[in-house]
């Protein structure tokens, strides 16, 4: 597998950061490290949030939306919470004919998402 892709996770000024190292978010197999990877990360760490950086990415499969609503829902023990930064607007559309905008706050960038979610 290209070591572009995949995610990195982070924590970064106490907030737990996942950054999509691709433009293109949308192989199969690249989700299922992603989910892998970042599932290990928070059975080490607990986060209350995850903040997924969407900044450099310009598509992103609808399995994409499915590893949100797993995320999400992996966190729910620990009363946590996926936030999302940086979406470009014809991404962010998806959200909303999802209705998946109602579910998860978004933010303009990473550092006001890591803000907000410090603040909470």
């Amino acid at each position: 597998m290209d070591e572009d892709m995949g995610v990195e996770v982070t924590n970064e000024a106490g907030a737990a950061v996942v950054v999509f190292k691709s433009a293109s978010v949308s192989e199969v197999e690249v989700i299922t490290t992603a989910s892998k990877q970042i599932k290990a990360f928070i059975d080490g760490n607990q986060p209350n949030r995850l903040i997924f950086d969407f900044e450099n990415v310009k598509f992103f499969s609808s399995q994409v939306l499915g590893l949100l609503l797993d995320i999400r829902a992996k966190l729910e023990p620990y009363n946590g919470e996926v936030v999302i930064s940086a979406i470009n607007p014809q991404l962010h559309r998806v959200f909303k004919i999802t209705n998946l905008d109602k579910v998860f706050r978004f933010f303009p960038d990473k550092e006001s998402a890591i803000q907000a979610v410090n603040t909470d």
